[in-house]
């Protein structure tokens, strides 16, 4: 049974060095020793059409309409707007009235001297949020994302004391149709609402689809910035996705939409597009119950685009319709997400370890509430969960400390009868049944505290909310690994105290791997962020009092 223990604490290790190997593979950009082909099917005929323009909803059976030229509507003035709230400074391009810019004036970039970039339009890099109109009839041109617009709002800045900045920008008519964007920033906030106007002067009715589509290049940096993210965690998920109540959450990779093929759902009364990356995310959102098409797509070389269809029904001449929407744009801050839009929170992907990693949070999150820091709602989390495994654990440690105490005579029993194995492992058993030992109860701990480890990593690299949080001293950002290497050297030397605690296997073998399967762990522990050594520093500690406190309680002497 002592032998059980150690194959059972072997099989541990083998398990945790091939998570990381998988990890690794994923973080260079390999395929998981673990991925499987999924089933996919063709993507629908309303996707977007390779100019960017989505083509009309299958329902209205219309042909993609051409990128608007000259002709159609005449040129105006090209410049580049920029508006500044508190919390964001976002560029809109005159030639489609989109949004090619949001910089997050509260949030860091990797690079700390920068504000973070989520939307963004350069040489190198694509990443905007577009719309526009299609028309119902072969070859209609309407405004959209490539029609020459003209502001006609003035305000550039968040006036002090006043709640919202609103831009206006109005298209050049494209056979004798208008479309007005009214962009409204809020004080404080990361979703910007957006109100379309379709104005009718074409002297006969239109029947409009609108589009509000996301465009981005396939770019994933951001997936891996975590220096972490290759030590066996779920690594953050970095493309498209789309949410309704007939599908709900589903990713819409950018290596499956190269290929052409994609699954998921594609029509439903609700839902919403997005695009997600490391800590951040955008999203277009609509939450009254309208029926809407949903579409994802390659567009050209490494260029990707996902959006939502509206059908704006009649509109006759002389007359206009207004279309009301939300624009997000920012960090995937879980509580702010959820009130925004059903299932917005899931853009926090926490991959495979959802359904630890969600209870985690919210438990971290009301306990940072009380506290008002992150590293010590961290080393309370600690507390409560050893305080609600207490007599699991209390258990486990007797076990051990038992272990530890018979330890001399399974010693000298292994010498006495080296030559007779069986016989040995009959006399073991017999001892451990005299002395009610359970010899694989104190790995009881180790697999309990596995999965609360990996989900507590998903919690820590994946929430925003901890990005840039200090701590104490040093320790500037929890989210990232310790600059000093302090917490990592701290918990290796608590992890050789715990293993001096334990009992010693009698194969002297084993008895040095004992000694080396920590210091192998801890090596992993000097790259993972400085909130997770904490949690495992502090859970260290408090696993040392319970098994020193019961050693000394039994008559164990170390």
């Amino acid at each position: 049974m002592n032998d059980l223990r150690r194959t059972l604490l072997w099989s541990v290790f083998a398990v945790s060095l091939l998570m990381l190997w998988d990890g690794w593979l994923r973080h260079t950009g390999q395929a998981s020793l673990f991925a499987l082909a999924p089933t996919v099917a063709e993507a629908p005929a309303s996707a977007a059409s390779v100019t960017g323009v989505p083509s009309a909803p299958v329902a209205a059976q219309a042909a993609a309409p051409a990128v608007v030229s000259s002709a159609a509507a005449p040129a105006a003035p090209h410049e580049l707007i920029t508006v500044t709230t508190d919390v964001v400074k976002a560029t809109v391009d005159s030639d489609g009235g989109s949004l090619v810019k949001v910089e997050l004036l509260k949030h860091k970039s990797q690079q700390a001297d920068q504000n973070m970039v989520v939307l963004d339009k350069t040489a190198t890099h694509t990443y905007v949020a577009e719309t526009g109109l299609i028309g119902s009839a072969a070859g209609q041109t309407l405004p959209n994302h490539t029609t020459p617009f003209v502001v006609v709002s003035k305000d550039r800045e968040l006036a002090p004391g006043a709640e919202s900045l609103v831009l206006t920008l109005e298209s050049a008519p494209v056979n004798g149709i208008k479309l007005v964007k009214t962009y409204t920033f809020k004080r404080g906030d990361y979703a910007i609402a957006v109100k379309q106007d379709v104005v009718n002067a074409s002297g006969s009715s239109i029947r409009p689809t609108l589009y509000l589509q996301l465009t981005r290049d396939g770019s994933t940096a951001e997936a891996n910035s975590n220096p972490a993210s290759f030590m066996g965690g779920p690594v953050a998920y970095t493309g498209m996705a789309v949410y309704n109540a007939k599908g709900k959450y589903q990713k819409l990779a950018f290596d499956k939409l190269a290929e052409g093929k994609v699954e998921f759902e594609k029509a439903d009364d609700n839902g919403w597009v997005a695009m997600v990356q490391h800590h951040f995310a955008s999203a277009w959102l609509q939450n009254d119950p309208v029926q809407r098409e949903f579409y994802g797509k390659k567009l050209a070389t490494n260029l990707y685009a996902t959006g939502m269809l509206f059908g704006l029904g009649d509109i006759a001449a002389g007359q206009s319709k207004s279309f009301e929407s939300t624009l997000f744009v920012g960090p995937q801050e879980e509580n702010k997400l959820k009130a925004l839009a059903p299932g917005l929170e899931y853009t926090k992907d926490y991959g495979w370890t959802h359904i630890m990693a969600a209870p985690l949070f919210w438990l971290l999150d009301k306990l940072h509430g009380a506290i008002g820091n992150w590293g010590w709602a961290i080393v309370a989390l600690v507390v409560l969960l050893k305080a609600a495994f207490y007599w699991l654990n209390a258990s486990a440690y007797r076990s051990m400390a038992k272990m530890k105490a018979l330890n001399p005579r399974i010693q000298q029993l292994r010498e006495n009868m080296k030559d007779n194995p069986q016989q040995m492992q009959q006399e073991m058993l017999k001892i451990y049944r005299e002395e009610k030992v359970n010899p694989i109860g104190g790995c009881l701990p180790i697999l309990i505290q596995i999965p609360v480890f990996i989900a507590l990593y998903s919690v820590l690299s994946s929430s925003v909310e901890i990005r840039n949080a200090p701590w104490i001293g040093w320790i500037v950002d929890l989210s990232v690994k310790d600059p000093f290497y302090v917490l990592p050297a701290l918990m290796t030397g608590s992890t050789l105290l715990q293993t001096w605690l334990n009992p010693t296997p009698p194969d002297p073998v084993q008895a040095k791997m004992m000694w080396i399967m920590p210091l192998l762990f801890s090596v992993m522990f000097f790259f993972f962020p400085a909130g997770l050594v904490l949690y495992w520093l502090t859970n260290n500690i408090l696993s040392i009092a319970q098994q020193w406190f019961i050693n000394k309680q039994l008559g164990v002497t170390q």
